[in-house]
């Protein structure tokens, strides 16, 4: 059976091929899709499911508090006796004010994107996304949360639409970064926070939100053996993150 997550890879590289970055798993949504030559346009919120179905919708629904232009994307299957048509379904999204994204999978060549339609004051232009209309009331607070969480992250480290998976959000990539630098050994948080680039790091040091770090003496710190442990279970994110030294 097909999983949530084998449909993230198609609808990035849709996502990027007219403009857009775009992350996994931020704040809950599934995928979340920004122009950098827009930072003051709303996101695009993408919800994942392998089918159509009612929690999908309920979902899609929440995130319109978040956005006004949300999707929902999942994957085509053969029509039988009980499926719905897509021409019902499309029109059950309109009426909600969702964009509706349609996955088809081949054996032997790339899957392919289509749009059925789009949210209100959408449409596509020479191949690109164009909003045209007043967005519906969203919540601005935890809106700006979304985007100020997605412009934090250094890079696209989750696949959207996993699921019991620690999530490497902004704040645990700076605590790798922190944990790095601890591999040197016991440190000032001041000497942290230098080599790790992470002005918060003596916040990070004292909280110890992942229980990574140790206090040894006055404002001196050192990794645990569970930081230990998430240096190695994070060694190919951290092999990705920019500006650190091996």
């Amino acid at each position: 059976m097909l999983k949530e997550s084998e449909l993230y890879a198609p609808i990035k590289t849709y996502f990027e091929a007219i403009g857009y970055h775009v992350r996994g798993e931020v704040r809950h949504c599934d995928m979340v899709a920004i122009r950098p030559d827009a930072p003051e346009a709303e996101p695009i919120i993408i919800e994942l499911k392998s089918s159509f179905n009612v929690t999908l919708l309920l979902q899609a629904l929440d995130r319109l508090k978040l956005s006004s232009t949300v999707y929902v994307a999942v994957a085509k299957k053969k029509a039988t006796r009980s499926s719905h048509p897509v021409s019902g379904l499309r029109q059950l999204c309109e009426r909600l004010g969702l964009g509706f994204l349609l996955v088809t999978f081949y054996k032997r060549k790339a899957p392919f994107v289509e749009a059925i339609c789009h949210p209100p004051g959408w449409v596509e232009q020479a191949e690109k996304v164009v909003y045209n209309s007043k967005p519906v009331r969203t919540s601005k607070t935890r809106a700006a949360r979304l985007v100020r969480e997605f412009h934090a992250r250094s890079g696209d480290y989750n696949v959207g639409g996993t699921t019991k998976q620690p999530l490497v959000t902004a704040y645990r990539e700076k605590a790798l970064r922190v944990a790095n630098v601890l591999q040197e050994g016991p440190l000032r948080a001041a000497v942290v926070r230098s080599r790790a680039a992470v002005g918060d790091a003596a916040s990070i040091l004292q909280k110890n939100y992942y229980g990574w770090f140790e206090r040894q003496s006055r404002g001196i710190y050192a990794l645990t053996s569970e930081g230990t442990a998430a240096i190695a279970q994070y060694a190919n994110i951290l092999a990705q993150l920019p500006g650190l030294s091996p």
